[in-house]
């Protein structure tokens, strides 16, 4: 018989004095960077988490619904997967645990941030670094987590990570797969600001008519150079899926796969070319590149970005990188 935790990510407006802001679990936290704090708002439907809860004790899990706060809350949670004691010192997940977790997620934000503090939880500082940890990795295999939409009406238009993933939206299929179905191990992104990417960021902007706002930056992949910092870029996709593979008509990232241990990236660059009477056009050019990691060092001014669906402003360097297979998720 399993344990089921099913946790879901509340607003500290629930709580006394609070607020879903600087902290909040479901913002993601105070562990943003400074002026990188992504606002987003959580409110969490009961009908799919209780019909979730219902079909895991028909199946015969023994079920405790969580809501987390916090931060600390949500670690809480997390602390229920360890593994015993390492000789290390270490704190590690336990491969044969008998507990399982299903995350409700409203958004793909809020599993990021669980993500985030699984990350945080079991990543060993450098200087501590196992014998048994991959090579190109910094995390051990991450416990695999059960995800159960909060819009399970939307299965044939979401384009959620659960959508992309192909993964059960209907609750009592999602119990299924938490309890009898298989594992499947996807990439994780890591940044240089403390936090983790599970789908994409698209970095740019549009102004209030929906043109694209012009911005500079120098861009690489794995030293292969997609912009200077001295030429216009509309956009930017840094993508392990493929949820910011096209910006309105403009295909983006080729072929995201985020199984495949690399992170793509393109950009797209205006372009002006002149036909043969002299006449000027400009034509969008995009440049793509595939690596182990990639970064971005914004230029004259602030670049806002969306990560997963949470937005932020980038102000200086900030670096990606993949790690191949470190995170789980369970499917049917």
């Amino acid at each position: 018989m399993y344990d089921v935790v099913l946790l879901t990510l509340g607003s500290e407006r629930d709580a006394p004095g609070g607020g879903c802001g600087s902290g909040g679990a479901c913002c993601g936290g105070a562990s943003e960077a400074a002026g990188e704090q992504p606002e987003e708002r959580c409110e969490t439907p009961r009908v799919p988490v209780l019909a979730c809860a219902d079909a895991l004790t028909t199946l015969g899990a023994r079920v405790e619904t969580v809501t987390a706060r916090s931060d600390a809350e949500i670690d809480e949670v997390l602390a229920r997967l360890d593994g015993p004691p390492r000789a290390d010192g270490l704190t590690w997940p336990d491969p044969d645990s008998k507990t399982r977790l299903v995350v409700a997620t409203a958004s793909d934000g809020q599993l990021r941030a669980v993500l985030r503090r699984l990350v945080r939880r079991y990543a060993p500082p450098p200087s501590r670094r196992p014998a048994d940890l991959p090579d190109n990795r910094t995390v051990p295999d991450l416990p695999p987590v059960g995800v159960l939409p909060l819009d399970p009406a939307r299965s044939g238009t979401a384009r959620d990570l659960a959508a992309q993933l192909g993964l059960p939206r209907d609750p009592a299929a999602v119990a299924a797969a938490v309890l009898d179905g298989t594992t499947r191990r996807l990439d994780l992104l890591r940044n240089d600001g403390g936090s983790v990417t599970l789908d994409g960021a698209l970095l740019g902007a549009a102004d209030d008519e929906g043109r694209p706002l012009h911005w500079r930056a120098r861009i690489e992949v794995d030293g292969t150079l997609l912009s200077t910092g001295e030429e216009p870029i509309m956009a930017c996709a840094i993508g392990n899926a493929g949820g910011y593979a096209r910006l309105d008509d403009v295909v983006l990232l080729a072929d995201p796969d985020p199984s495949d241990g690399r992170v793509e990236v393109a950009v797209a660059v205006p372009v002006v070319t002149r036909s043969l009477w002299g006449r000027k056009r400009v034509r969008l050019e995009v440049r793509r590149a595939r690596g182990r990691a990639a970064a971005v060092v914004p230029r004259d001014k602030k670049v806002p970005f969306l990560d997963d669906g949470v937005e932020g402003e980038l102000s200086r360097k900030r670096s990606w990188w993949t790690e191949p297979g470190a995170w789980a998720v369970w499917t049917a």
